[in-house]
């Protein structure tokens, strides 16, 4: 069951301090919806773990999360692979930067792909629940840059 979101939006700064903060793990990772905590390994890999629930399926989604492309200031590029209660994630997103007046605009797209029970128990939850959710990281990734 493939998921693919995109948009953009733009932020008052530098598309270097944009691409800055994008690229480093520690500051992005928290603004995501129900995160838990993470561990870094190096400059381009980490693990996330982030809550999940959907309708009676309740745990944590531990993922591991890959920059596969950093081009500063321009584009960043994350694929990630995971378990999620009841199935498994492989998941990307993506960042083109440009810059604009006054700004930066950031042109993003999210893709997830969900495998396992998860899809059959949950059923069309899922998608709302995921637009919900890259929502949430969209609103803060814009306010954490304002």
């Amino acid at each position: 069951m493939p998921f693919t979101f995109t948009g953009d939006f733009v932020v008052p700064r530098k598309p270097e301090e944009v691409f800055d903060f994008l690229v480093d793990a520690k500051r992005f990772c928290p603004l995501l919806p129900d995160y838990q905590s993470m561990s870094v390994t190096d400059d381009k890999h980490f693990v996330v773990n982030v809550s999940v629930g959907i309708s009676h399926i309740r745990g944590t989604a531990s993922i591991k999360m890959t920059l596969e492309e950093a081009e500063r200031p321009r584009r960043a590029l994350y694929s990630g692979k995971g378990s999620v209660a009841g199935g498994n994630v492989d998941m990307s997103a993506g960042f083109e930067l440009a810059a604009v007046p006054g700004g930066t605009k950031v042109a993003w797209k999210g893709t997830a792909q969900i495998f396992g029970k998860l899809t059959s128990l949950a059923g069309g939850l899922l998608e709302p629940l995921a637009k919900k959710s890259v929502q949430k990281l969209i609103d803060g990734l814009q306010a954490a840059l304002a």
